[in-house]
C-alpha cells in the first residue's frame, strides 16, 4: 500500500504498510481500486453531459462513493465491493445511453474498460497491481497537483454528499467532479492546468458549503449563542459523534419519551446551537473532546455510542459492542443502521447499559456564533476596531488529530494578546474550547463559529468585515492560523486560497503530497507557511506586520 492523503502519514511521507490511522493494506488497495473505477464512471458520465444526459442517481452515488475514501470514514474491505461493481455497472449502461446519443464513447484511459475481479481477494490484488498514486503522472509535480485535487475532491464529495441529504444540490458541483476525474487520467496537462483545477475545487466547494449552510439554517434555524453542559445528567444515554445533523434529528425524534439523554461528541457540539435540535428536552448536553481521549472517553461512556461520519480510529474491542455506525461509516464487526435510519438497535443498546448514575457538573461552553449570529452584533464589533478595543482577530481552527505538535494551537489560544478575538471551527477547537478567554465589550473572545463545513461562515463574516471597512479581506486584522488532518481541510484551503486569500499558517505539518516545487508555487502566489515552532513567534510576527 501507499498512502499520504492526511497529516498522520508516517514519518511525513506515505504509510506502505498500514496507515498511521489503522488503514490496512486490503482497504487501501479497494479504495483505490473504487477510485479507479470512479475515474472510468466519470469519463462516460462527463461525456453524457456534452451530449444532454444527465443522471442524478449516478451523481449521488459518485459522490457517497468518494466520501467512502476519506480518511476514517469506511475500513471494511467487504463494503467496497459493491460500490466498485455499482460503478462499474452504471459506466456501462450509461456508455450505451450516450453511444445512442451520438456522444464518444471510446477512450485512452484503460479506467474506462476496467473489469473487477470475482471476488474480494482478487479484486485486493487489482488494487495492489494498481500502484494508484504513482500512476497518477510519472512527473511527481504533476503528480502532487493531481493529488491535491484528489483529495479536495473527496473534501468536497462529503460536503456534497451532507447538503443533498438535506435536499441542496447544485449541477455544477457534479459537473466539476467528473470532468476533473476524467482530466485525472490524462498525461498531457501543464503545471498551470492542474493548479487551475485544485484552485476550482476550491470554487466549486465554497458553493458546496453554501449549499449545506443553506440546508442546515433552512431545517433547523440560524444557530444562536447557547450554553451547552459538560456533564452528565443521571439516566441512560446516546453519544453521537460525527457530523451528521439529519441522523441526530431522527434519533431525537426517535428516544422521545423513552427516559434516555442524548449527549455530543466531538464535531457534533455546535447542533446545540440550532433552535430545531436544542427544543428536545432530552438533548442534555456534550461529553468529551476531540482526538487525544477518544477511546478513553467512548470505554468510559456508560451509554451506546453512534457513529454518523469519520471521527475515531477503529473503536477497541473493550466497548465495541456499544458502537452504531450510520451512513457511509463502518469498520469490520461493528453494527450498522441502514439506511431506513431505524435507530431501535442503539435505542436498545442504551436502555441495556447502565448509563450515568448521577448527576456531574463539569461547566458549560459556548457555542452557536455562525455568521447570523456574529454578523447580527457586527456594529459592536465594527465599534470594537475603530475605538481599539479590538486590536486583531485570529481564525485558529481545523482539524484535531493524534500526532504530537498540536499543543501549539492551545498554547496560541492561551498567549493571543487580551485584545484579540479567536474564532474558531472544527474539531481542532477542542485543544482549548473550554478555556474562559472572558470578553471584549460584551463580545466573547473566543468565538465558536461550528463544523468545519462552516468555515463558509467564517468567509461570510470576513467578507462582512471587509465591506464594512471598505478594503480587501488581505487587509483586514484578521490572520488565520489552521491546523488540518484529512481532505475535508484540504478543500477548505483550496476554497481559501480560491479567493485568494494569504498569509495562511498551516500545521502541524505541511502535507506529504506536496512536493518542494509546488509549495513554492503557493508560498510565492499566497504566502502560505507552516507554523512557528512556538505560538509566541507566530503571534509577534502577526501583530508585528
Amino acid at each position: 500500500m501507499f498512502c499520504n492523503q492526511c497529516e498522520q502519514t508516517l514519518k511525513g511521507s506515505g504509510c506502505e504498510k498500514i496507515g498511521v490511522c489503522g488503514k490496512q493494506p486490503d482497504v487501501a488497495a479497494m479504495q483505490d481500486l473504487l477510485t479507479y473505477a470512479l475515474q472510468g464512471l466519470s469519463l462516460v458520465a462527463n461525456q453524457a453531459r456534452i451530449v444532454g444526459i444527465k443522471d442524478n442517481d449516478i451523481d449521488r452515488f459518485t459522490v457517497e462513493a468518494m466520501f467512502s475514501c476519506l480518511t476514517n470514514v469506511d475500513f471494511d474491505p467487504d463494503r467496497f465491493v459493491p460500490l466498485i461493481n455499482k460503478a462499474i455497472t452504471l459506466r456501462d449502461s450509461l456508455k450505451q445511453k450516450v453511444e445512442a446519443a451520438g456522444g464518444r464513447v471510446e477512450f485512452d484511459s484503460p479506467a474506462a474498460t476496467f473489469t473487477p475481479a470475482d471476488s474480494l481477494e482478487a479484486m485486493i490484488r487489482q488494487g495492489e497491481e494498481l500502484d494508484f498514486i504513482k500512476s497518477l503522472d510519472d512527473n511527481e509535480d504533476l503528480r502532487s497537483l493531481k493529488q491535491i485535487a484528489l483529495y479536495g475532491m473527496r473534501g468536497l464529495a462529503a460536503y456534497t454528499d451532507h447538503a443533498a441529504i438535506l435536499g441542496q444540490e447544485d449541477d455544477d458541483v457534479y459537473a466539476y467532479i467528473y470532468e476533473t476525474m476524467a482530466n485525472l487520467t490524462r498525461k498531457d496537462l501543464g503545471l498551470e492546468q492542474l493548479i487551475g483545477a485544485a484552485l476550482k475545487c476550491g470554487e466549486v466547494n465554497l458553493k458546496a458549503m453554501g449549499l449545506l449552510d443553506a440546508g442546515n439554517t433552512g431545517k433547523y434555524g440560524h444557530p444562536t449563542p447557547t450554553e451547552v453542559p459538560l456533564g452528565a445528567k443521571k439516566g441512560k444515554a446516546i453519544l453521537v459523534t460525527g457530523h451528521d445533523l439529519y441522523d441526530l434529528e431522527l434519533l431525537l425524534k426517535q428516544t422521545e419519551g423513552k427516559g434516555i439523554n442524548i449527549y455530543t461528541h466531538g464535531e457534533m457540539l455546535p447542533c446545540h446551537g440550532y433552535p430545531e435540535l436544542k427544543k428536545y428536552d432530552h438533548f442534555h448536553g456534550h461529553f468529551g473532546t476531540a482526538w487525544q481521549n477518544q477511546q478513553k472517553e467512548f470505554k468510559e461512556f456508560p451509554g451506546a455510542i453512534l457513529f454518523t461520519t469519520n471521527c475515531i480510529q477503529k473503536p477497541q474491542d473493550s466497548y465495541a459492542d456499544n458502537v452504531f455506525t450510520t451512513g457511509l461509516v463502518g469498520w469490520p464487526g461493528l453494527s450498522h443502521i441502514g439506511k431506513d435510519k431505524d435507530f431501535t438497535p442503539v435505542i436498545e443498546r442504551a436502555l441495556e447499559l447502565p448509563g450515568f448514575e448521577a448527576d456531574e457538573d463539569k461547566g458549560t461552553v459556548l457555542v452557536g456564533f455562525g455568521h447570523n449570529a456574529v454578523l447580527g452584533v457586527a456594529d459592536k464589533v465594527i465599534e470594537g476596531v475603530k475605538s481599539g478595543a479590538i486590536k486583531h482577530f485570529f481564525l485558529v481552527g481545523g482539524c484535531d488529530g493524534a500526532k504530537p505538535g498540536r499543543n501549539y494551537y492551545t498554547e496560541f489560544a492561551e498567549k493571543a494578546p487580551q485584545d484579540t478575538v479567536i474564532l474558531t471551527l472544527a474539531c481542532g477547537k477542542f485543544r482549548f474550547f473550554d478555556k474562559k478567554l472572558g470578553d471584549i465589550g460584551g463580545i466573547p473572545r473566543l468565538l465558536d463559529v461550528g463544523q468545519c463545513n462552516d468555515a463558509y461562515s467564517a468567509i461570510q463574516i470576513a467578507a462582512a468585515l471587509a465591506d464594512a471597512f471598505d478594503c480587501g479581506v488581505n487587509d483586514l486584522p484578521l490572520s488565520m492560523i489552521l491546523s488540518w488532518y484529512e481532505q475535508k481541510a484540504v478543500v477548505i484551503l483550496l476554497t481559501l486560497l480560491h479567493l485568494g486569500i494569504k498569509d495562511i499558517r498551516l500545521g502541524p505539518t505541511l502535507p506529504a503530497f506536496i512536493t518542494p516545487n509546488v509549495l513554492n508555487v503557493l508560498v510565492d502566489n499566497f504566502a502560505i507557511k507552516p507554523t512557528a515552532e512556538t505560538p509566541e513567534e507566530d503571534i509577534q510576527a502577526i501583530l508585528a506586520a
